[in-house]
């Protein structure tokens, strides 16, 4: 009599334990919450026209977070990216104005954005300088770069590039669709490649990986490279979408909101461990959180009281888990 009874609640039980093996698990059931509450406070939040708001936030953030994991999983940072983000535009401008094509200018950019994170990988593994003040110094170097050379001043999209504008950002959902493409090849990168197998024994044990043959210097200047190169894709995806060229934009905050999103997903700043995944839901949250806040009236002052308490109740579940899963208790 008593096998009806007990037999369902051992399936729960273990369906419930499978699914809090998963790293993202936690930041998926705030994301859920979030959704379900505002959507109840307010019924325009599921609107499309909202989703597409909450979209342009996240996007972008995501993008950067997705560098991000992996050079917190390798145990650096790069402070630097949000004025990639912000100078690669105008070097695309600055291309075609040269006479380049579209594609030409925009590939020229990009491969400026790899270049910076070459050096910010030099600098960092090969003269011994923390990857903090490297790139802290980096960041200051590429706002300078984009104040003078614009005079600070913002500028069109040029003529020339509204072609492919609809595919790299114009579109309503063109950045969203990015975003999730580069979530998903990265964190099959991370998880399922020896690039990711490796980045995270760097960022576990540096000097272990490299007794097993672990090339400890290139794991961590591809990554670094890797991630100004999302910075600068970032900043013409951005530049596409608002159909203008800014020299403030992006910046510390968009590189801080990265950070934070990969935190709330799971990646530990200490390093040799993170999930990709988990850094995205971590910019969805931040994105309904904004959102939502806006939408029941709640002031845009307190977003950064909240997103402080999210990080650190984000730190103790992940911890907390981290020990629940050593314990094999889940």
């Amino acid at each position: 009599m008593t096998a009806p009874t007990t037999t369902p609640r051992r399936l729960v039980r273990r369906g419930v334990d499978e699914f809090l093996r998963f790293r993202e698990a936690s930041i998926l059931l705030v994301t859920i919450a979030l959704v379900v509450y505002f959507q109840t406070a307010t019924p325009v939040f599921l609107t499309e026209g909202n989703l597409v708001t909450i979209s342009h936030y996240v996007a972008p953030v995501a993008i950067i977070a997705a560098g991000q994991v992996l050079l917190l999983v390798s145990g650096e940072i790069d402070l630097s990216v949000g004025h990639m983000y912000a100078l690669a535009p105008f070097l695309m401008l600055y291309g075609m104005n040269s006479g380049l094509p579209v594609l030409p200018a925009i590939a020229l950019a990009l491969a400026a954005g790899a270049a910076v994170g070459l050096v910010n990988g030099l600098v960092t593994v090969v003269l011994g300088v923390p990857s903090f003040v490297t790139t802290l110094g980096m960041l200051f170097l590429l706002s300078g770069i984009t104040l003078v050379t614009s005079n600070a001043y913002p500028a069109p999209i040029p003529d020339g590039a509204r072609g492919v504008s609809g595919w790299l950002g114009g579109g309503p959902w063109a950045e969203i669709i990015w975003a999730i493409a580069i979530v998903v090849v990265f964190q099959i990168v991370l998880s399922r490649t020896r690039w990711g197998l490796h980045t995270v024994a760097v960022g576990g044990n540096a000097h272990g990986a490299s007794e097993a043959g672990v090339r400890v210097r290139n794991i961590k200047i591809g990554n670094f490279m890797i991630t100004s190169l999302l910075g600068a894709f970032t900043g013409i995806l951005e530049a596409f979408r608002i159909t203008s060229i800014e020299p403030l934009a992006g910046g510390s905050g968009i590189m801080f909101a990265a950070v934070a999103a990969a935190v709330i997903g799971g990646t530990a700043l200490a390093g040799g461990s993170g999930t990709i995944v988990g850094a995205f839901l971590g910019a969805v949250v931040l994105g309904v959180l904004r959102d939502g806040f806006n939408l029941i009236g709640i002031s845009a002052n307190r977003f950064d009281l909240i997103l402080g308490a999210a990080i650190l109740i984000a730190m103790v579940l992940n911890v907390y888990l981290a020990r629940l899963r050593t314990r094999g208790a889940v």
